[in-house]
């Protein structure tokens, strides 16, 4: 500005004065031109990003850490190497289920007759004992005994839920339960949640809705298989379904924790409607439309089917259809090869159990001949 303000008032004297100015003019030039370099400085330039490393440098020297930038997460690896030992501990837990729910089915067989004379000397007792009105003990028992067997058994299950649902409302395991009772196939931990989150439900609604179908279908399927029989298969069931959902999971690279007992009880639904086709089902809020079992089973297979092809990730559909396959499964071959060939492993368990402590020498004997 103060350049141009030279200038112009040097065209007017030129103009006027002649061109005597014009060494003027040249002296003004050089004063300016010095001037532009010793007063009238450029405004600063911004600073270059080397220049902003040369300073974190000074300022590391002088030993004030510069802030540090949140890290970017990394995406966890995909790899099928890891399914290995959730594998492993499907079969194991499969056979062990089994193989504990036949040793049982062994032991209650065994003391039926001693829980006979123990139920008739309890009535004995009740005869001479006086009546106490409102006792809530008796009317505890009163309700237990009006329980189907399949009831009876499936009421454990639904305190297991309900107890874990409420560990989910303190604040100080919330890392607990995160780490074992919700199965993610990039979880460090990866084998006992297929298990535990099978007891493990986040919402109400979720865990009303799984156990009301449990508690609908506990007395077909136990009437069925027997309460043995059906608590192998329902922990097994909570274990495969689990492993289904970790190799989808791997295979489509959409890695998440999941829970919930809704696997197993897709086992429990398919075996029912598989056994028994043409029964009769209906919804608890429509119970004007009824359709059969068979028809119910198809359409629930469909939309997992269709769930886990387009991606939904409402539902872990992976393993409900995991759990419906297994269900369908064992109905049609697995009782033939699993339970019905359980006979070895009792023979083995009988010879334990009544082997006495002075019998040793008499087996010795026996083994000789």
């Amino acid at each position: 500005m103060t350049e141009t303000l030279f200038y112009d008032s040097l065209e007017n004297l030129n103009s006027i004065h002649g061109g005597g100015i014009r060494d003027m003019q040249g002296a003004v030039r050089f004063l300016l031109h010095h001037q532009q370099r010793c007063g009238f400085r450029k405004v600063a330039k911004r600073v270059e990003p080397k220049k902003e490393a040369e300073q974190g440098e000074l300022v590391q020297k002088r030993g004030v850490a510069p802030p540090v930038e949140p890290p970017t997460p990394q995406l966890p690896k995909r790899s099928f190497r890891r399914l290995v030992k959730p594998l492993v501990f499907t079969v194991g837990f499969t056979g062990c289920s089994f193989g504990a729910a036949a040793i049982w089915q062994y032991e209650s067989l065994k003391s039926r007759v001693q829980s006979y004379f123990d139920e008739v000397r309890a009535d004995w007792l009740d005869k001479l004992r006086p009546q106490k009105h409102g006792d809530f003990r008796k009317q505890v028992n009163q309700w237990w005994n009006s329980l189907s067997e399949g009831q009876r058994t499936v009421t454990g299950i639904i305190a297991s839920n309900a107890l874990v649902f409420c560990c989910w409302r303190i604040p100080y395991l919330q890392r607990t339960m995160v780490r074992y009772f919700t199965s993610n196939p990039a979880s460090k931990t990866l084998c006992w949640p297929m298990l535990l989150s099978t007891f493990s439900h986040y919402s109400l609604f979720h865990m009303a809705a799984n156990m009301y179908v449990l508690w609908s279908f506990s007395s077909s399927i136990v009437n069925m298989m027997g309460r043995e029989q059906f608590l192998a298969m329902y922990l097994s069931a909570g274990v495969i379904s689990t492993f289904v959902s970790y190799v989808c999971k791997t295979a489509t690279g959409r890695l998440g924790p999941s829970l919930g007992a809704s696997g197993a009880i897709m086992t429990v639904l398919a075996a029912v409607c598989t056994k028994m086709p043409e029964a009769k089902l209906a919804i608890i809020f429509l119970p004007m439309y009824t359709f059969t079992a068979g028809n119910a089973l198809k359409t629930i297979v469909a939309l997992d089917t269709a769930g886990l092809i387009m991606g939904w990730r409402f539902f872990d559909h992976a393993a409900h259809l995991g759990g419906a396959l297994f269900g369908i499964w064992y109905v049609l071959y697995g009782h033939e090869l699993i339970w019905k060939n359980r006979e070895p492993l009792v023979k083995i368990w009988h010879n334990f159990r009544t082997r006495g402590p002075g019998s040793s020498s008499g087996s010795g004997g026996d083994g000789s001949i």
